[in-house]
């Protein structure tokens, strides 16, 4: 059976790819899968539990409950000064991937062009093919803390830009924008007229500032799609919930080809979101604070072992230079992974910039941490490795 070329082309995703090879193998410690090792708060649990003996099994509306619609604009206006309306200008979705997906397919015409960074999340490029869209990548730098800048943003545009994404804080590579940094963005952004679909999952997981929506900028919410959830900093990722915020016109689209895909996300999760809203806050503090105790730790002990790595503003990755060692990414994973089972991810499955990197998560215990790190020390002066 022949399938379609345009899957075919499009490479499976390279953090899988990689760990398909860890799946069976005894005693390794995993800082891949970018994924909290925090359970989901009991009362955000319990609510689900609770929901289910009530009898809670239906379907809801497309759009989401109502209820926790006005739970997303209560907590956007609280936080963030934001004002969208829960009846048209917001969406539930099956995560944060669904919303992503649904944008694109909304926006983008045969041929648009789409502004990318390199590297990037590894879902960003392939959708925008899968769409119809053509990905220009913009190629981003530690010496500028992997961050794109208006002058990236005049460059790489042409005829054909529709639109551009953005993930701050970033995965792989944790970097965010201050305030100032996006009101220089976003002056590029209204003069080229593109439309900005900003993921901004890790918003909450943000430590030496606090985080700026892109869409409370001046003129910004007009040509904004943002993209939340509750998978990272409620540590929800298996219960599948986000959420999309737009132009009333934008969600209208949205919501007509997720209807006819997911038609709706589960109603327990939406119930367990809905309590996550209401009373999650002193869980989503308590594990920042631990990420962040985390973050020192890891960046402190790889450039003590000698891979250089710039601090990450945001999310619980680091992405160090391996470059010293003389291997490719893939070649450094692979034997890290053999001969003193680490996993780690190849730079390169986030894009071609990617190469000379690894993507560590320090979503992992200091325990683990201490040991992996203390594994990799090994693996370099083994090899005689060290930078």
């Amino acid at each position: 059976m022949k399938i379609s070329r345009t899957v075919e082309q499009i490479p499976p995703s390279g953090i899988r790819a990689f760990f398909d090879l860890v799946l069976g193998m005894k005693d390794v410690i995993s800082l891949g899968v970018g994924e909290p090792d925090f359970v989901t708060a009991w009362n955000i649990r319990e609510r689900a539990i609770y929901s289910l003996e009530e009898g809670y099994t239906s379907y809801t509306s497309n759009k989401g409950m109502e209820e926790l619609r006005r739970e997303v604009s209560r907590y956007l206006k609280n936080k963030y000064g934001l004002d969208y309306d829960y009846e048209d200008e917001i969406l539930i979705t099956v995560g944060v991937s669904e919303g992503f997906d649904l944008s694109l397919r909304t926006i983008i015409e045969k041929g648009d062009e789409v502004l990318v960074t390199d590297p990037s999340y590894v879902s960003y490029g392939p959708i925008v093919t899968l769409c119809g869209g053509k990905s220009v990548y913009i190629k981003t730098l530690p010496g500028n803390g992997f961050k794109v800048t208006p002058q990236d943003i005049n460059k790489h545009c042409s005829k054909k830009t529709k639109a551009i994404i953005l993930n701050y804080p970033s995965n792989p590579t944790g970097a965010s924008y201050s305030r100032k940094e996006l009101k220089e963005l976003s002056a590029a952004i209204r003069k080229k007229n593109l439309i900005v679909i900003s993921d901004e999952i890790y918003c909450d997981l943000t430590y030496d500032f606090e985080h700026t929506p892109l869409c409370v900028l001046p003129d910004m919410k007009k040509r904004t799609i943002y993209l939340n959830g509750f998978s990272k900093a409620f540590a929800m990722t298996g219960w599948r919930i986000g959420y999309a915020c737009a132009p009333r016109e934008v969600i209208a689209g949205m919501t007509k080809v997720h209807q006819y895909t997911m038609m709706c996300v589960p109603i327990m999760s939406q119930m367990a979101a809905i309590e996550a809203l209401k009373n999650g806050e002193r869980s989503v503090q308590e594990m920042k604070r631990e990420y962040k105790r985390r973050r020192e730790y890891v960046i402190s002990r790889l450039n003590e072992i000698g891979l250089s790595c710039h601090k990450p503003e945001g999310a619980f990755y680091a992405f160090p230079s391996i470059k010293s060692t003389s291997l490719t990414s893939m070649e450094f994973a692979s034997r890290l992974l053999k001969e003193e089972k680490v996993a780690v991810v190849p730079g390169t499955a986030f894009g071609p910039s990617g190469e000379g990197y690894i993507r560590i998560s320090y979503a992992s215990s200091m325990e683990k941490l201490k040991e992996a790190l203390a594994r990799m020390e090994r693996f370099l002066s083994k090899n005689k490795m060290r930078g």
